[in-house]
């Protein structure tokens, strides 16, 4: 009975026991998490414009291909970049990456606005990559150090909400931009002087966050075992700090870890490409064929109530995870988003039904799809390795993925349209079913040291 009593406390308050400085710590990360989110989307709003003040008109008649060029480079550099920096945060501190993180590509992001080519302007989007790719495992793992095991869920799924608020940011100073025009069509580099306010923002975690005692006791006691089961039967500590991108491979239980998440990684980041980046598009073909003459802003509006239903669910991803549990979890995610990718592409045949349906499928294939690997990995690895496994799981599947913006219209042709493309890569969520019931039940276990 007491210990029914006491999960039904921490379900009614979550938030007992955090003090200012937890807040603080969540704000920071959060923050930095929002310019990821307004960074990634001021570049999907933004490029049409740009490549026609780039680009030649014999070139702009290949405009799709130059656009998934600089998509494809930017999801590069941060794959690349997210387990560069994910490793250094396990050697460097969570903090000092943090800070490194979001003041360059602060800064390569103002950069961008004064781009005179293409390939300049490619050039800086695989740099802006690079340095943001490592923002977000270094804020998880801060995060999940630092809360109370009881509210380390609900914090990090608040965490991962912010790439949410900050497409939705990138999209209302886009409506600003284009609305006032000031600079005509040069008017895009606008997008892109806003985003080099993170800059700035590095001058406040400096201040403000302490690095995790969590990280800074494992270092100092010399616990370099991946996970508490290597850990429990290691007979002696090395004498070296092993390299911790081999460390979380080396050890069977680790690699096991590893492999499981990536695939389950794996099916989001496949399933997602297949949804978000063909949604607007498809609503836009909807609104044609019934006639709208402003079928171009239904697109738009499929775009907006995607990413709101995804905010909903990174909010509420950490309260569900933790009344059904992990594995429990993922199955419903999956099952939700292979339900809704054919509910989206087979069954819905006007705009009309598409704005629900765009709403809900947000919140699978974005919202819930991601929110678990914010909270999850976490809960697998120790200390010396949490944030290079939380990047390698999260960054890693971008380095297979970066190529699905290049091909996406050679995809759709192949497959005889949208629909058909769009269930075909989504049956990938058909993995993610499977290999959920593989992995470790963490719920009400305290996170490993």
């Amino acid at each position: 009975m007491g210990s029914i009593a006491s999960t039904t406390t921490f379900a009614e308050h979550w938030y007992t026991g955090l003090t200012p400085k937890h807040w603080r710590i969540l704000f920071a990360s959060f923050l930095g998490w929002i310019f990821d989110g307004y960074e990634s989307y001021a570049l999907f709003i933004a490029l049409p414009f740009a490549l026609r003040t780039l680009l030649t008109p014999e070139q702009l008649k290949s405009g799709p291909i130059w656009a998934g060029i600089a998509i494809s480079v930017t999801l590069l550099g941060w794959g690349i970049g997210g387990i560069l920096g994910g490793t250094l945060a396990d050697y460097l501190g969570r903090k000092r990456m943090m800070i490194y993180s979001v003041f360059l590509y602060g800064i390569f992001t103002g950069i961008t606005a004064l781009s005179t080519s293409f390939q300049m302007l490619a050039s800086l989007r695989f740099l802006t990559g690079l340095a943001m790719g490592s923002e977000w495992s270094t804020g998880i793992a801060m995060v999940a150090e630092t809360w109370p095991d009881h509210a380390r869920p609900k914090g990090c799924g608040l965490l991962q909400s912010g790439f949410g608020w900050g497409t939705l940011l990138a999209s209302l100073v886009w409506w600003g931009i284009s609305s006032f025009n000031p600079l005509g069509p040069q008017s895009w580099r606008l997008m892109f002087v806003v985003g080099a306010i993170p800059a700035a923002f590095t001058l406040y975690i400096r201040r403000a966050i302490d690095e995790s005692e969590r990280w800074l006791t494992a270092v100092r006691e010399q616990r370099w075992a991946a996970t508490e089961v290597a850990s429990r039967e290691a007979a002696a500590k090395p004498a070296r700090r092993p390299l911790t991108l081999a460390e979380i491979f080396r050890e069977a239980e680790s690699r096991r870890r590893i492999l499981l998440t990536f695939l389950m990684s794996l099916a989001t980041m496949i399933g997602w490409w297949a949804i978000s980046s063909w949604l607007p598009g498809y609503t836009q073909g909807l609104a044609k064929a019934q006639g709208y003459a402003n079928f171009a802003e239904w697109g738009t509006r499929a775009a907006i109530l995607y990413t709101s239903g995804a905010v909903a669910a990174y909010l509420a991803a950490g309260f569900l995870i933790d009344i059904i549990g992990r594995r429990r979890f993922l199955f419903f995610t999956y099952a939700g988003a292979l339900a809704i990718t054919a509910c989206t592409y087979l069954w819905t045949h006007t705009v009309e039904t598409m704005m629900w349906m765009a709403a809900i499928n947000g919140f699978f294939t974005l919202g819930l799809a991601y929110s678990w690997m914010a909270i999850y990995p976490a809960e697998l690895f120790t200390s010396s390795v949490r944030s290079t496994a939380a990047s390698f799981i999260f960054n890693g599947t971008r380095l297979i993925a970066w190529v699905f913006p290049f091909i996406a219209a050679t995809i759709i042709q192949k497959f005889g349209g949208i629909p058909r493309a769009a269930m075909t890569l989504g049956t990938i969520y058909v993995l993610g079913l499977i290999v959920c019931w593989m992995v470790p039940e963490t719920r009400g276990k305290p996170l490993p040291e």
